[in-house]
């Protein structure tokens, strides 16, 4: 049953992003949206959707057998895409809309390699499923409900710090993307897929 199918992987979709398993992804999106207010909710919106199309796009590549990819330089590149948008953000003299259009690309390129991190499994049990349209399309519904979910909780977070507290955007930029930075690093290294 495609509705079936669809509810499965939007579930799979959902928690590819929600779970505890999933810091990588969150530390992305945290990271991706730092430099963003509550104020600028349409543009963080349409940055999360460029992640979410690459990601859809790795996935597709994959599951048609097109691409493949090494997981264990998967595994280490996905944080290296964190240590990246972090250092992008620690490095931005200001945060008006025209300076961080490189976002955008960083979310639809980046999107491409989180995509390659779960296309392994994914490829397995859509092959096996007759209905891999729907499945498809379910993961990337419920992967794009999940992150929305992770924006809405991270732009109440900052409204609430910058309506309520003293501290001032750039300190709240340079305290997350720090943090986020340090945490990616760690996972960077210990993924390093030379042995």
């Amino acid at each position: 049953m495609p509705l079936q199918d669809f509810i499965f992987y939007f579930k799979l979709g959902w928690e590819h992003i929600i779970s505890l398993d999933a810091l990588d992804h969150q530390l992305f999106i945290l990271a991706l949206i730092a430099i963003y207010s509550y104020t600028n909710i349409k543009q963080v919106l349409i940055l999360v959707t460029a992640f979410t199309i690459g990601h859809s796009a790795t996935l597709l590549l994959s599951v048609l057998d097109i691409i493949r990819f090494d997981s264990a330089w998967v595994e280490f590149l996905i944080p290296c895409t964190i240590v990246i948008t972090a250092i992008s953000n620690l490095f931005r003299k200001n945060f008006e809309m025209e300076s961080v259009r490189i976002n955008y690309f960083l979310a639809l390129g980046f999107g491409l390699i989180h995509g390659m991190g779960f296309a392994n499994s994914i490829r397995m049990m859509l092959a096996k499923d007759q209905n891999m349209g729907w499945g498809l399309f379910g993961f990337n519904v419920g992967l794009e409900a999940g992150q929305i979910f992770m924006v809405l909780i991270i732009l109440i977070i900052t409204f609430l710090t910058f309506n309520y507290t003293k501290i001032k955007r750039i300190s709240w930029v340079l305290f997350i993307s720090a943090a986020v930075f340090s945490l990616a690093l760690k996972m960077a290294l210990e993924r390093i897929p030379f042995n």
